[in-house]
């Protein structure tokens, strides 16, 4: 943990109907000092959105050599690049060709992040999708955020419900390939 992190826990449920995934969870995030809310609240909703054994936070912005997220099968190897924000193309290129899978979540307008990787060199781009939320969804969730935090996340239909601390918020969870 980064000196300076602040840590927040999120206790609760998962239900991601789309997938068959229902989770107990209970997660220790540590906000590193340069990290905004909105990235932290995207990067567990990210966590949960992806949800399989073998996921793991990583160092997060302390690590350049690993996503905010990653998913590692029994042996180590890494099977799923999870990146948070506006990654650049040269990090998305590096996450592609050393895992199976390559995804980006954000909490930014999806055409401005996406419009530094036109033109750029990225390994299998084609196969990376950008997901993004509704207009104003991080930013309520930032808004109900606490250091001890409740929590449950349903998805249905790429409709994602979250519940935080007694706040109900809902979006969609819109998908872009960079292809």
């Amino acid at each position: 943990m980064a000196a300076g992190a602040v840590v927040h826990t999120f206790t609760g449920s998962l239900a991601d109907v789309d997938r068959g995934v229902y989770e107990d969870l209970a997660l220790r995030v540590a906000r590193h000092p340069s990290e905004t809310e909105a990235y932290m609240v995207t990067r567990v909703l990210a966590y949960c959105l992806e949800h399989e054994q073998g996921i793991a936070f990583s160092e997060g912005l302390s690590s350049t050599e690993e996503p905010a997220v990653v998913v590692r099968d029994r042996t180590g190897r890494l099977t799923a690049w999870i990146e948070v924000g506006a990654p650049d193309a040269a990090r998305l290129h590096h996450g592609s060709k050393l895992a199976e899978r390559t995804v980006v979540y954000t909490h930014r307008d999806p055409v401005k992040v996406m419009a530094p990787w036109a033109g750029k060199r990225i390994h299998e781009a084609s196969a990376i999708v950008l997901h993004s939320f509704d207009a104003g969804f991080i930013d309520g969730a930032v808004a109900a955020l606490e250091r001890r935090n409740a929590v449950t996340v349903s998805v249905t239909e790429r409709q994602l419900y979250l519940e935080l601390n007694g706040v109900t918020l809902s979006s969609a969870v819109h998908d872009c390939s960079l292809a």
